[in-house]
């Protein structure tokens, strides 16, 4: 088994191994992964967050061994909080990193940084106030960063940077936590799910107080929730259907 370690800002994750082909998600800086298959070009990867699969090229990361990536799966998590800041390698060379990224490879990658970072996990009320650095960034399916993102990407990020984890898509994290019978027995930070005409899970966002809930549709926004499911302001319609709300914390 080989193994990797994301030493550029953002690397895009594919369904095959092929620059054309459909972005599923986002690997980004510090993140370390399995590599289960490796191409000439392509390596297919398991992330070692949220078991997430795709293709990846061979470029756009670092080989590391599997001493290091168990130092780092097991090591506490230390996340960038700056929206964008910069590494800095041996040659005094500066990369972009976004808000998110894993920084315990440093010193492996002989990287050095100096911006804000945060780490073990936080109190449920911070919860909000993480979702609201992403505030306006635009729609992106696949997108992790606040360049853009998508929904489920959204919702996982901030609670990462909480020190909690969530699945990668939408329909996986349905299935965590423990499910409420009503918004009355939610709480800000509570994660509320949507489905479609035929019953599959399209949706999530973050309940905030006063039956308003965050989340990414267009662009990471506000719109209020009720007992039929999200409701914009903007369009004086309900454009989402609610299925469930599951408190995770």
């Amino acid at each position: 088994m080989q193994y990797g370690i994301c030493n550029l800002s953002i690397v895009p994750i594919r369904n095959e191994s092929s620059d054309t082909s459909e972005l599923l998600s986002q690997v980004l800086y510090g993140e370390i992964f399995k590599v289960l298959e490796q191409r000439r070009q392509w390596s297919k990867i398991r992330l070692a967050f949220d078991k997430f699969e795709g293709w990846i090229n061979n470029k756009q990361y670092k080989e590391i061994s599997e001493d290091d990536y168990l130092a780092i799966q097991n090591s506490d998590d230390i996340y960038s909080t700056d929206l964008v800041e910069f590494i800095k390698d041996e040659n005094e060379q500066l990369y972009p990193i976004s808000l998110g990224s894993l920084l315990n490879g440093l010193s492996m990658l002989n990287h050095s940084y100096d911006g804000h970072s945060t780490s073990n996990k936080k109190n449920k009320s911070n919860i909000i106030s993480t979702a609201f650095l992403y505030l306006n960034s635009p729609s992106f399916s696949g997108g992790k960063t606040p360049f853009g993102i998508d929904c489920s990407g959204f919702t996982q990020m901030v609670y990462k940077l909480n020190g909690y984890k969530l699945l990668k898509d939408v329909a996986q994290q349905s299935t965590q936590g423990e499910a409420l019978s009503f918004i009355e027995e939610s709480e800000p930070g509570d994660l509320a799910f949507f489905d479609n005409n035929e019953g599959i899970i399209i949706h999530v966002g973050i309940i905030m107080d006063n039956n308003y809930i965050i989340h990414a549709f267009g662009k990471v926004r506000i719109d209020r929730l009720d007992h039929s499911g999200i409701y914009s302001t903007e369009s004086k319609t309900h454009t989402h259907k609610l299925r469930v709300i599951k408190k995770i914390i």
